[in-house]
């Protein structure tokens, strides 16, 4: 991949989205222009986690014993600032 960002104008992009994000999925960045000024940048989306399967989060999450009382409820309506 080179460093400079392949530029398309919007006609192009319109007509080749597809195209283009096919370059973006392989890490190309693509800019895409109006009138000869620069005014999108369309980057690869990078996952943080891959969660793909039920149960993914076993064993990773910990719910205590009274994370569905009324008064830890209370305590999240509050931060919300709703409830009584």
């Amino acid at each position: 991949m080179s460093a400079e960002a392949v530029h398309f104008n919007m006609h192009d992009a319109k007509t080749n989205l597809s195209r283009i994000i096919e370059r973006v999925e392989r890490g190309e960045e693509i800019i895409i222009d109006r009138a000869g000024t620069p005014v999108a940048k369309v980057v690869p989306l990078v996952r943080r986690v891959n969660r793909t399967a039920i149960g993914s989060l076993a064993g990773h999450l910990d719910l205590s014993g009274d994370w569905d009382s009324p008064e830890t409820n209370a305590e999240i309506a509050a931060d919300f600032g709703i409830g009584g």
